[in-house]
């Protein structure tokens, strides 16, 4: 008899190892910004886990070709796993801006943003149990909401953070590099909110 559950089974599958993912990125991003040492190595392993949801992306993107029946809308699938590796690519650009810029101290908002970017993956991470059975949308909800909070305050720190660096830093190079990486950091977070958009919308398509 045929059953479409494998197929259900290795999609929500992927979806759970590619919010972990982001959700570990975003701990070494905090971790990155917190202890700001050895700064080439921490980059590396931020680029390990960049790499590897480019990896969970492709595979998710290859099943969704070949597969006849998925568990959910084929645009939802490929827009969460897209959104998703967004939040990485950036995660990557901004660290790898700190070490380009050979800068030698982080901003307090850098690591404002990598808590609000830590704190938002791990509501993604939580939310993709829920998805599976549909059971707990309020739940589902309720981090959403979160997740939205979060991106405004996200939005509130990256401007405070640029009225600190024009109002306080004589150095427009380092102004000019600051406001380059906060503002990368800052559209990690509008990502996250796009991820959480997306699976609103999958809540009100099949709760």
């Amino acid at each position: 008899m045929f059953s479409i559950l494998p197929k259900d089974d290795i999609f929500f599958q992927l979806f759970e190892k590619a919010a972990e993912n982001a959700h570990q990125c975003t701990v070494a991003l905090l971790e990155f910004f917190e202890r700001f040492d050895d700064l080439e190595a921490r980059m590396r392993r931020i680029k390990e886990f960049e790499h590897r949801g480019d990896e969970l992306t492709h595979e998710v993107i290859d099943r969704l070709n070949s597969s006849f029946i998925t568990p959910l809308d084929r645009e939802d699938i490929h827009e969460f796993v897209c959104r998703l590796d967004d939040i990485l690519d950036r995660i990557d650009t901004a660290v790898d801006r700190v070490v380009l810029f050979k800068l030698d101290r982080p901003m307090e908002e850098a690591r404002q943003l990598a808590r609000c970017l830590e704190r938002s993956t791990a509501l993604i991470q939580e939310m993709i149990p829920l998805l599976r059975n549909m059971r707990s949308p309020e739940e589902i909800r309720i981090r959403v909401r979160e997740v939205h909070r979060l991106e405004a305050e996200a939005d509130t720190i990256e401007r405070q953070a640029l009225a600190r660096l024009f109002e306080n830093q004589p150095d427009p190079i380092h102004v000019i590099k600051w406001k380059n990486i906060i503002e990368v950091l800052e559209s990690a977070t509008d990502k996250c909110e796009d991820v959480s958009n997306v699976i609103e919308g999958i809540v009100l398509k099949n709760a």
